[in-house]
């Protein structure tokens, strides 16, 4: 089986990104804000979006099981407030659960949390705990950096956090660490701002000692780590000098996955980076969804990468494409598990 851990709901339908917007605009004005029934999306409307994209991809390209979330950018968890966060949230989180029901063979829950500028992280947990608990979750999306692209926030090392760890764990869910939209002009919301995160959230667990007070804690870095994979020896180097350990220490905890969209980055990721440690994932229909006029070749097609590493082994190659997943999200092995039972029983 292949997994991709990292899948968002992009293809969501025009009117779900407008209602977000009159949502937002109508923020601190709850009398005119636009019912919550305005922003269901019909199955048909799924089919459409899910079935003419992701689903079409997921079979063209050769994978078999996504981890589907709702839409990384749309997230903003910088826009409004606490209160039309929770209501986004749980929307989001809705929607994706109904598109996994509608597919179920196909795509897995992983869910965002209704995170605040203005809100300590322990707010979130009430939502963490029930679309895990009710819904089946699988593993959630954690933001690093709600204020969009600003980083008025405390860095992730910071006991304020310490409550979402502590569901984390008592759940045996991981978090992948995933900003949202970047308000920053500075930032290029995916080129720099989602890249930016990646790199400044491992630099930011290697000065601290998370994984020493949750040792189960698991997180997985996107995007192939951002710039980390490709300065190791800097890592390195500053873990030995900063923390007085080797860096391969985070390596129980920390997880990297595969979207990185050339064949050089996939085999200098695959090279540094030890196998047990790397996911397949292709956020397909995201932040680069054009093909590579050098080859005609979608760019986020990344199995095709893996499959042109030829210092892989087999083993490697099925712990990239499904055991590391099936071992780094354990409610998801379970899943499995359970639905292989049930088709020996039928």
């Amino acid at each position: 089986m292949i997994i991709d851990c990292h899948g968002h709901f992009t293809t969501v339908p025009a009117s779900f990104r407008n209602w977000r917007a009159s949502q937002v605009e109508f923020a601190n004005d709850p009398a005119n804000a636009p019912a919550l029934s305005g922003a269901f999306v019909s199955d048909d409307e799924i089919r459409e979006g899910v079935g003419n994209g992701q689903l079409k991809l997921q079979q063209e390209r050769g994978s078999d099981l996504t981890l589907f979330s709702p839409i990384a950018g749309l997230m903003s968890h910088h826009l409004g407030n606490e209160r039309t966060s929770l209501e986004w949230a749980t929307i989001s989180n809705d929607l994706v659960r109904r598109v996994c029901d509608l597919y179920p063979d196909n795509f897995v829950p992983v869910g965002m949390l209704p995170q605040s500028p203005l809100a300590p992280p322990k707010n979130s947990v009430p939502e963490l705990r029930r679309i895990v608990n009710e819904l089946g979750f699988v593993g959630v999306n954690l933001n690093p950096d709600p204020s969009g692209g600003h980083w008025t926030g405390l860095p992730m090392t910071d006991k304020s956090w310490y409550p979402v760890y502590e569901a984390l764990c008592d759940l045996d869910v991981p978090a992948m660490i995933h900003v949202a939209a970047s308000c920053n002009v500075c930032h290029h919301g995916t080129g720099a701002h989602y890249l930016n995160a990646d790199t400044s959230v491992f630099m930011q667990l290697l000065q601290g000692d998370v994984f020493k007070d949750f040792p189960s804690l698991r997180l997985v870095i996107p995007h192939g780590g951002g710039a980390v994979p490709y300065h190791w020896g800097r890592y390195r180097g500053m873990s030995l000098e900063i923390a007085n350990r080797p860096l391969e220490g985070l390596l129980d905890n920390i997880f990297f996955d595969t979207c990185v969209y050339h064949q050089p980055g996939v085999e200098l990721l695959t090279k540094v980076v030890p196998v047990k440690n790397v996911l397949f994932g292709s956020e397909m229909i995201g932040a680069v969804r054009g093909r590579d006029p050098l080859n005609g070749q979608y760019f986020d097609d990344t199995k095709r990468y893996l499959d042109g590493c030829t210092a892989l082994t087999d083993a490697d190659r099925h712990a990239i494409f499904e055991g590391n997943a099936r071992r780094v999200y354990p409610r998801l092995d379970a899943l499995l598990k359970s639905r292989a039972q049930q088709t020996e029983a039928a």
